[in-house]
């Protein structure tokens, strides 16, 4: 009988906060985009399903909140840019202060 299992991992915190805990997969292009024009121009469809980041559950529905999927997959496609949003870099500030697992 055949199991799915996820993929084994060697990270264990939030890419994003730094806490240690259940990690979700976020697609720094959301899968929205893949079949814009603009997207295809620019990254293979290989990039872009493989082009993720492991992140804990409330930073990313804090992403998905105060992000569009547009403005995601053009302005925000990088770790190092999403935390370099002003309303991101605040909550994962304020959040990497709680225990690990805690949810708001």
């Amino acid at each position: 009988m055949d199991t799915l299992q996820k993929p084994a991992s060697t990270e264990t915190v939030c890419a994003l906060c730094g806490r240690e805990g259940d990690l979700t997969v976020h697609h720094l292009i959301p899968k929205s985009r893949h079949n814009k024009p603009r997207m295809r121009r620019l990254y293979d469809r290989k990039f872009m399903r493989e082009h993720t980041a492991l992140i804990c559950q409330p930073c990313h529905k804090h992403l998905h909140k105060v992000l569009t999927e547009q403005e995601l997959g053009e302005d925000y496609n990088e770790v190092e840019k999403l935390v370099s949003h002003p309303d991101v870099a605040r909550f994962t500030e304020w959040i990497r202060t709680k225990p690990a697992g805690w949810r708001p």
